[in-house]
């Protein structure tokens, strides 16, 4: 197991099993080598089917919660069971090897990564969740899985500062796709990974839709996706838009009719306005 492992065991890697993310997190790569491109990231306790043996220390593999294939590192992989308890809603938390925020941390769960519960413990007044190993990590940065964010929008606004990574779905680096796939998982709606799926399958569509360029109407309200060619924004209100930028290289919120003139000037017109 890599040294920031979160679930304990060393397993086989048997055709069609289940397994989880057992790192912090683990890239997803289109071909079974370290340099491949990377199509996204998946984070700890998520759940992937097995797709063949490992090859040169990679492994295919399926993720269930939307179907995205590609190639993740074999020894990134854990045991399926227990199932995950709790989800990381804080941008980063640290995986203490016990209860003692004194210790050096042994791994970073970043947010909407998922673990199994299994205690509780209080050093000099700090609450923290136990593991099956007795590592711990602050309770208060975890909730339930269970739980369902009631604003989605504000789910995505911690992500404000975050480096931009193509194909990075965590507060290490994240792209636009991926910052609007995490909030809403983790506000109970799912989406697909990529923004062509999401522009043809996410909500209904206010305006656009065609393919032809157009102009933010004036009924535009938080919570909107805006989608370019191969970009999505989150309108946090009705002029202003977040999303993970490719020209600031991170995740900002900006005047949205200087944004869109701006990508518009780069040959790249707004095409489609969908709601939830």
């Amino acid at each position: 197991m890599p040294s920031d492992a979160i679930l304990e065991g060393n397993v086989g890697h048997p055709e069609g099993d289940l397994r989880r993310i057992a790192a912090g997190s683990a890239p997803l790569r289109r071909e079974p080598r370290a340099h491949s491109g990377l199509d996204t990231e998946l984070l700890a306790g998520e759940a992937v089917r097995l797709h063949g043996a490992p090859e040169a220390g990679w492994i295919a593999v399926e993720r269930l919660y939307d179907g995205y294939r590609g190639f993740v590192p074999a020894d990134a992989l854990g045991p399926h069971d227990p199932a995950p308890t709790h989800r990381v809603l804080v941008r980063r938390t640290f995986v203490y090897p016990e209860a003692e925020m004194k210790r050096p941390p042994r791994a970073v769960l970043t947010l909407g990564s998922e673990v199994a519960v299994v205690g509780t413990a209080e050093t000099r007044g700090l609450g923290f969740a136990l593991l099956a190993d007795g590592a711990a990590i602050v309770a208060s940065h975890l909730v339930p899985v269970t739980h369902r964010a009631p604003d989605w929008v504000a789910v995505a606004e911690r992500f404000v500062g975050t480096p931009y990574l193509w194909g990075g779905t965590t507060a290490d680096g994240i792209d636009c796709s991926g910052l609007v796939q995490l909030a809403l998982r983790l506000a109970g709606q799912g989406t697909p990974r990529d923004t062509g799926p999401q522009e043809r399958g996410v909500g209904t569509v206010v305006a656009g839709g065609s393919g032809e360029a157009i102009a933010l109407p004036a009924d535009a309200r938080r919570g909107d996706l805006l989608f370019w060619p191969g970009h999505v924004a989150i309108l946090v209100d009705d002029r202003r838009m977040l999303h993970a930028s490719g020209h600031h290289m991170e995740v900002v919120i900006e005047d949205a009719a200087a944004a869109i003139a701006r990508i518009a000037s780069a040959g790249v017109a707004l095409r489609t306005i969908r709601r939830l």
